[in-house]
């Protein structure tokens, strides 16, 4: 029941970006023997009571009785006997649960709000923590680690001696707040009235408690995010980078997570060039994570997006906590040594590979599927973000798109766009390029059918095919490869367009003029903007998929092909949906309709073949064969 209970209170703070930086904090419940507590790499926001790491208490105990001749002892020591105190194993548990111990309490909640931050980072914190929570304890800057826990256990055994009971607050200098309860209610109760006492001193200050804002430079970020891609690039793949409205980025280490996360210095530049960020790199060992153009924008970097973004909650977070700290006496930074501790701190190294996860084949791209809300489109998208590529899904149908790209998780974005409609697209490219800084692959997926005789076909429909399928690939190439081109530059690397063709691309479809028409047409434009874009290292193919009989399109119980074809009694001899699929199936060598993850895996190898452009790819189990 305590574990549900933890368990809850977890995923209420975790929910909050009020309380939480960036999936931290960490949680613990304790019984006569265990101590259950967060693991690294878990979030408080999607905890389980399964995901809690169970550790024998008289083990963690244990380590604080022990005297040590040297840290290199003390470390090694308290490692390796925090890893015999887990019981339940296979998961690491917080570095902070020597401190889950300390306190006696049945619930520890340690949560790094900015207002509390806005304390602890200041440089009349200590003085104002008394005044404000008498009560409570305030432990002046140790290194992570048992270091903290070591010199907290002290604090605490003093604190009891004095005053004859146990602190339930403990105030860490640039590193939050431990809370300790006997049951829900005491917790949120106690971390309410910490957050109204600093909101009330905060007001007093007349120091705002949020940040102000305007709108992004839409010119700025179109200028200098895709080359930022390339200037702020690691190991030479490009980061994915993310804008923001303009704001004052940290100017100096504040806490272990923004360290982590965001770095201690960002860049500051009205114009960051190449030379620029190699300068910073030189200076300070490391390629900026935070560049802020003043009062035009912010732009953060990241491995992926869900990095990037994390990069931009740290920094929108620092300059909060800047913020509030006027109302402290200013801010405090960390020490160089302090700094360079967290920063070459192990566990903290652990933390920040388990946020990046293992690097799948295309882990790094950026990849945009136009009319990826359903269908063909949507597995395309769904195939390409297992493969860790971050997956923008364009479509009409932007709710549609959004909850695709939901159902995708992290990373994942929906957004509207009429490809036929060259506004409409302008405004996808600048999105794309706001939320990711650019764009390495475009899946021009988005297509029509309105079939019919020639003789009576409308004009009406034959336009409708060709402004979606021909002139929207047309529109889609136009904007995206003009981003491509600047990152490219930036980058050195090649990118990627390849166009959802059809195999009536290929051969000609008998009542379907206008469906392959635009089919055969778009092949044309992709060989010609081959022979064009390979000058700005980008790459056209197409890839020419067989019938996808298990899409809508075919199998909708009531609109779909199937039926249609049964009703209008196009294949002879067909008697049931299930006679005109195996009649279709019959025409294809392989014996089946094509699928997504088909189309995908051509796909992935237009983009990982290095030597191919102006290629049309079928993809048709040998119904249609290349020439």
């Amino acid at each position: 029941m305590s574990l549900q209970k933890i368990t809850e209170i977890s995923r209420f703070y975790g929910a909050n970006p009020a309380y939480i930086l960036a999936g931290g904090g960490n949680t613990s419940f304790k019984d006569d023997k265990y101590l259950y507590v967060k693991p690294s790499g878990v979030t408080l926001a999607g905890i389980t009571e399964e995901d809690f790491v169970k550790m024998d208490r008289s083990v963690i105990r244990d380590c604080f009785a022990k005297e040590f001749a040297s840290a290199e002892e003390r470390e090694d020591t308290v490692k390796r006997m925090m890893a015999f105190a887990v019981v339940n194993g296979g998961k690491r548990p917080s570095v902070e649960a020597p401190m889950h111990e300390i306190l006696p309490f049945t619930f520890v909640v340690h949560l790094h709000p900015a207002l509390v931050n806005g304390m602890t980072c200041a440089n009349d914190g200590k003085a104002w923590c008394a005044k404000l929570f008498p009560e409570a304890i305030w432990v002046d800057y140790c290194d992570p680690g048992f270091f903290l826990a070591k010199q907290v256990f002290e604090t605490c055994k003093a604190y009891k001696q004095a005053h004859g009971r146990d602190a339930n607050v403990i105030f860490l200098q640039n590193h939050g707040v431990f809370v300790g309860g006997n049951s829900e209610e005491e917790i949120k109760s106690t971390y309410s009235s910490i957050m109204d006492k600093l909101a009330a001193r905060c007001q007093e200050a007349g120091v705002a408690l949020e940040l102000a804002g305007t709108n992004a430079d839409g010119d700025a970020v179109m200028a200098f995010a895709p080359v930022l891609r390339g200037y702020l690039a690691e190991q030479g793949k490009a980061v994915t980078v993310t804008s923001s409205a303009p704001f004052a980025i940290p100017r100096g280490p504040l806490t272990p997570d923004h360290l982590v996360y965001a770095r201690a210095f960002g860049l500051v530049s009205s114009s960051p060039e190449k030379a620029e960020i190699d300068a910073f790199k030189a200076a300070r060992g490391y390629l900026p994570r935070m560049v802020e153009i003043p009062d035009k924008a912010v732009f953060c970097a990241g491995a992926k997006k869900a990095a990037a973004d994390t990069v931009l909650a740290l920094a929108r977070n620092g300059a909060l906590v800047e913020q509030l700290a006027n109302a402290f006496g200013g801010v405090h930074y960390l020490t160089d040594a302090q700094r360079s501790f967290i920063e070459n701190w192990e566990v903290e190294s652990y933390r920040s590979k388990v946020a990046a996860g293992n690097a799948a084949q295309l882990t790094g791209l950026v990849a945009v599927v136009t009319g990826g809300a359903q269908g063909f489109g949507y597995g395309i998208a769904k195939e390409l973000n297992k493969l860790g590529a971050d997956v923008v899904i364009a479509d009409m149908n932007v709710e549609g798109a959004r909850k695709a790209a939901a159902e995708l998780g992290p990373g994942a974005s929906g957004f509207a766009v009429n490809i036929s409609d060259e506004v409409t697209v302008e405004a996808l490219v600048r999105e794309v390029v706001a939320s990711y800084g650019g764009v390495d692959l475009l899946v021009a997926n988005a297509g029509v059918v309105r079939a019919g005789s020639v003789k009576d076909f409308e004009f009406k429909d034959w336009k409708f095919v060709t402004d979606i399928n021909y002139n929207g690939f047309f529109l889609c190439s136009k904007h995206f490869s003009r981003v491509m081109s600047r990152q490219n530059a930036a980058t050195g690397l090649w990118t990627d367009i390849v166009q959802v063709n059809s195999k009536s691309g290929l051969v000609g479809s008998k009542n379907n003029g206008a469906y392959a028409g635009s089919k055969f047409g778009t092949i044309g434009l992709v060989q010609s903007f081959a022979l064009e874009l390979t000058k700005d290292k980008i790459k056209v193919n197409a890839v020419c998929p067989g019938n996808y009989l298990d899409g809508p399109l075919w199998s909708d119980p009531v609109k779909g092909l199937f039926v249609q074809y049964l009703n209008a009694g196009k294949v002879p001899g067909a008697k049931t949906v299930e006679d005109v699929r195996a009649h279709y199936e019959g025409l294809v060598p392989m014996g089946r309709g094509c699928f997504p993850a088909d189309v995908a895996r051509a796909i992935v190898y237009a983009v990982t073949q290095k030597y191919e452009t102006g290629q049309a790819i079928p993809v048709t189990g040998g119904q249609v064969m290349m020439n």
